[in-house]
């Protein structure tokens, strides 16, 4: 609950920060007085704020509930778990501040500075061990995908972050190879340790709401395999001054994820085949359809964006934040949400106090994610012709995405009032939180039910 809780202060933090960020982008002029909210800063602040902030603190949280879960044991040492929480929060604020007061590394998704980044991985340090104990502690000795996915996550993680702080800030590389690390570092984040905790969610949400085993157990295994090999060698563009042969083997492999796109898409649509009507009438697992067809589309795109033809086009246009959005809004915010409107009840033994701002959630967030992606993906398309284009004057490209900048300030904007939606729900549920834990302290706390969320579950 306090993973879930600030996840989701950061994350509408996060979000205001790049509606600023957004507006400055056909709005120069807007709050230019302000030194610290200048683009060069508030964006990047607003990245860190959704990835570290927001996206790996609640699904830290989802991760901690399932693998509990899938255990049959009780989760050990949640004090020290929730000390590590507030470094992790003490850590994001840190590196915030130094962000916007002017003292970023330069590195994407490592821009925090070098105090805040060492705080941030103790602190994950000390969530993971907690978390293995949790694993190693499991009654349920039979592993279930999920868990596969988990176990993977929680050690990837301090693998890619320590190298890449190690050889960007430490003792920085030279060269060209700062861009090919940073690179590598932002692909594995995305692609493989977000996947792995995103999909670990999908793979048990999907199968229990709609009461169906999951279709294929090997199938699940056999792209976490694909994922974890293939996700982890891409990052370099087609056109990186770095010899042909690293590029060409970033695209091969990227080319290469259709394989675990299709064997996880494929996974889920034999699963909810014969139970598509609840899609109908549970809200929670429509977050979670959203998501898992979030992640399926932008592995797709971004496929797609690293063909060399593609990529003379769409590379440095709104075409590769488009890719991003949709796996931060898409498929991390979708299904994060949907995990704590499932997990949360079962916690505080009562239902979430409006179903009407859930519904609201839902619609806004969904079409927050199509305002946000579209219009930055047709804009950066057309960007990058006109951008290949010599007879185009480049002010006159600039002025050619004015309109798809509006409209992707307009999805911003849906995202934050229906994330502000789910954290007011979570705000008025949390008494109740505190009434249980008290009830458990004194044993007399009464039992969690089987809350039902838009009556389905």
């Amino acid at each position: 609950m306090f993973l879930f809780s600030s996840a989701l202060i950061w994350l509408v933090i996060g979000i205001a920060l790049g509606l600023i960020s957004s507006i400055k982008l056909h709005g120069p002029g807007f709050l230019s007085q302000l030194s610290w909210l200048t683009y060069g800063r508030v964006y990047p602040a607003s990245q860190n704020a959704v990835v570290y902030g927001f996206g790996a603190q609640a699904l830290l949280g989802i991760a901690l509930w399932l693998i509990a879960r899938l255990g049959r044991v009780s989760l050990q040492g949640p004090g020290m778990i929730v000390v590590g929480g507030v470094f992790w929060n003490f850590a994001i604020a840190m590196g915030l501040v130094g962000i916007l007061t002017g003292n970023s590394t330069g590195y994407e998704w490592l821009e925090m500075p070098r105090s805040a980044s060492t705080l941030l991985f103790f602190s994950y340090a000390l969530i993971g061990t907690w978390a293995l104990i949790t694993f190693h502690m499991r009654r349920e000795r039979q592993l279930y995908v999920s868990q596969w996915y988990l176990l993977a996550a929680l050690l990837w993680f301090p693998w890619i972050y320590s190298t890449a702080q190690l050889l960007l800030v430490v003792s920085p590389v030279r060269g060209v190879m700062q861009a090919i690390v940073n690179g590598w570092f932002v692909h594995n984040l995305f692609e493989v340790w977000f996947a792995f905790l995103g999909l670990a969610a999908v793979f048990y949400f999907v199968p229990k709401i709609i009461g169906q085993p999951l279709h294929s157990r090997y199938l699940a295994l056999f792209a976490f395999w694909m994922l974890a090999f293939f996700g982890s060698w891409g990052g370099v563009y087609a056109d990186a001054p770095v010899p042909k042969w690293v590029s060409s083997l970033s695209i091969a492999t990227r080319v290469m994820m259709l394989i675990p796109m299709l064997a996880i898409g494929l996974n889920i649509q034999k699963t909810l085949s014969a139970q598509c009507a609840i899609l109908k009438t549970n809200i929670v697992l429509r977050f979670v359809w959203v998501g898992a067809i979030s992640y399926l589309l932008a592995t797709l795109l971004g496929i797609v964006g690293a063909l060399r033809s593609v990529s003379e086009v769409t590379l440095f246009t709104l075409y590769t934040n488009a890719v991003t959005n949709l796996q931060l809004y898409g498929f991390l915010g979708m299904v994060v949400a949907g995990g704590i409107y499932y997990i949360v009840p079962r916690l505080t033994a009562c239902d979430w106090p409006s179903a009407g701002l859930i519904r609201f959630h839902f619609s806004t967030a969904t079409l927050g994610v199509a305002l946000l992606v579209l219009p930055q993906i047709i804009g950066g398309v057309l960007q990058g012709i006109k951008l290949n284009d010599p007879q185009v004057p480049f002010l006159s490209v600039v002025k050619s995405t004015i309109p798809f900048l509006g409209m992707s300030t307009l999805g911003e904007l849906l995202l934050l009032v229906g994330n502000l939606a789910l954290l007011v729900n979570l705000i008025k549920i949390l008494p109740a939180c505190c009434t249980c834990c008290l009830g458990r302290v004194s044993n007399s706390a009464p039992q969690p039910k089987a809350v039902a969320v838009g009556g389905r579950i």
